[in-house]
């Protein structure tokens, strides 16, 4: 029988020295920690690019969504400046409207105060006084006017500020009357 072969193989770098000495011990840690070092680095990478999908998909998602709500925002745009115009009226408004139901009482008051023979030309009021303009037949009425507005318990001073009398013998007058506080 013919005789076998056996295959041997030769390497020509001494292996266990090598693994032996300090170098080649650092050697052989610094390679296989880097080959560590090299996988971790490409998971790192391919999770990396794997997630830019996710991210751009959330990313045109979010880009839609503020889209939709600028749109909403700049429709009702003109419902909100229209809304606060009307708020802004109906402060005026009830400001005013206020003023003219203490007005509209002092008017009233004054009318039922005044003699037969006295007419009212003109009436302003403001939150402090209110200015009465009238025409009358003799200095009588206008006085008895001016007593019957001290008298009444509305209002708290009743001052003559302008008489004038006219050709055809009627008498122009102002006065200034201003309210009691909170009457």
């Amino acid at each position: 029988m013919a005789a076998r072969k056996s295959k041997t193989q030769i390497n020509l770098l001494p292996q266990e020295e090598f693994a032996g000495t300090t170098i080649g011990r650092t050697l052989r840690w610094a390679m296989s920690t880097f080959r560590v070092i090299v996988i971790v680095t490409e998971m790192v990478v391919m999770v990396a690019f794997l997630s830019r999908f996710w991210l751009d998909a959330r990313n045109a998602d979010l880009d839609d969504l503020i889209k939709q709500k600028s749109a909403v925002l700049s429709a009702s745009t003109e419902f909100e400046k229209e809304f606060k115009g009307t708020q802004k009226k109906l402060k005026i408004f009830s400001s005013l409207s206020g003023d003219v139901g203490t007005a509209s009482s002092t008017l009233d008051t004054i009318t039922s105060l005044l003699p037969s023979d006295i007419f009212l030309l003109t009436y302003s009021f403001n939150s402090k006084s209110a200015q009465v303009k009238g025409v009358a037949q003799n200095e009588i009425s206008i006085a008895q006017f001016i007593v019957n507005l001290e008298k009444s318990k509305g209002f708290e001073e009743v001052t003559l500020t302008n008489l004038d009398t006219s050709d055809d013998s009627q008498f122009t007058f102002t006065l200034l009357i201003t309210p009691k506080k909170g009457g």
